[in-house]
């Protein structure tokens, strides 16, 4: 089944660049599609071992604040840097600023790294259930790896020389009946004549080897540096931008995508399965995500109310009216009504 859904927002991928012309039109289309004040978030986790971790994540800040200055952009840097610390993927303090921001950039860094302190952190469930409900994300080089299905390990195969292997991605397009993997700085020529760099630096002959490992079916998007892969999911459309090519390997050939380009999205792909929005994200991230939309736009109902409508709820279907009656005047104390309709009750402002 292939349908698309409205209220998911856009995804790019950058090959390298993000501070860069190239990465800075890529901010420029998507930012367009965004309410202003821009509310943006930059999460600090794929460099979050590293020393400077706060200076990584506050480079982009400082250049999205510049390049978007048109779209009066309010920037929150979210250290989500590792686990079982104060500054914690799963504290819901630490990540506040992805509950309500409506472009979330996650970067440069190690891809093991980011997907052991993200994998089935509050922090990734949250990012999840903020695409659905219309963020825009964006995975630039390690961060693209780190989402795939299967990610390279490039720091120890190219810098300690582990033996070629994959470990297990975010996998963020599961949900999408996709299994991609990214593969950025695709043409990296920093080796020179003396040494292979390509292929995000482990070399063609390894990298060759690496998808050896992969299950059958699965698609490689190798993305060249200063060049990003924008896929609006509402149409299914992916657009290729920037100064290099977008290459699509599957089991049965290539294809490559220049600048400019666009193609659908069922190329990766025979099942694209939309997910709901509410599938897969566990019940509690949807509450504070929700609540903390609603909140923002200061229009829907506070959590108190939302509380007690679910307890109405379950009285009436308990059949136990006065308990029901009983919860729907506490409601409209609090200065909403209920109306019940065929999809269920719904709450409105006012008595």
């Amino acid at each position: 089944m292939h349908h698309t859904s409205s209220t998911m927002g856009q995804i790019a991928f950058l090959g390298s660049g993000e501070t860069a012309y190239s990465g800075g039109r890529i901010f420029e289309s998507l930012a367009k599609n965004l309410p202003q004040p821009l509310r943006i978030a930059v999460l600090e986790t794929p460099a979050g071992f590293e020393l400077n971790a706060p200076q990584v994540a506050g480079r982009v800040g400082d250049y999205l604040k510049t390049r978007l200055q048109n779209y009066k952009p309010e920037i929150s840097l979210v250290p989500a840097r590792k686990r079982g610390t104060p500054f914690s993927p799963d504290d819901p303090e630490i990540i506040e600023p992805l509950l309500t921001a409506d472009l979330i950039f996650m970067g440069a860094g190690s891809p093991t790294y980011a997907v052991r302190q993200l994998q089935g952190s509050l922090a990734w469930e949250v990012i999840r259930a903020r695409h659905r409900l219309g963020a825009t994300l964006v995975f630039a080089s390690a961060a693209a790896v780190a989402v795939s299905a299967a990610a390279i390990p490039v720091y120890e195969i190219f810098k300690v020389g582990e033996d070629v292997h994959g470990k297990p991605g975010l996998d963020l397009f599961s949900a999408f009946g996709l299994d991609i993997t990214f593969v950025p700085h695709w043409n990296n020529a920093e080796g020179g004549e003396d040494v292979d760099t390509s292929r995000c630096f482990i070399g063609l002959d390894r990298f060759d080897e690496f998808r050896t490992l992969l299950a059958p079916g699965h698609v490689i998007i190798g993305l060249d540096e200063h060049t990003g892969l924008i896929w609006d999911v509402a149409t299914g459309v992916c657009r290729v931008s920037g100064v290099g090519a977008v290459t699509v390997l599957k089991e049965d050939g290539e294809e490559v995508f220049p600048n400019g380009s666009k193609f659908d999205i069922r190329i990766l792909g025979d099942c694209c399965t939309w997910p709901e929005p509410e599938d897969d994200i566990p019940a509690d991230v949807w509450e504070l995500v929700r609540s903390a939309r609603d909140e923002a736009a200061g229009s829907g109902p506070p959590a108190e109310v939302r509380s007690l409508a679910d307890r109405r709820q379950k009285a009436r279907l308990d059949k136990d009216w006065a308990e029901s009656d009983r919860l729907r005047d506490e409601i409209a104390a609090l200065g909403w009504t209920v109306q019940d309709t065929p999809e269920g009750p719904k709450l409105v402002k006012g008595n």
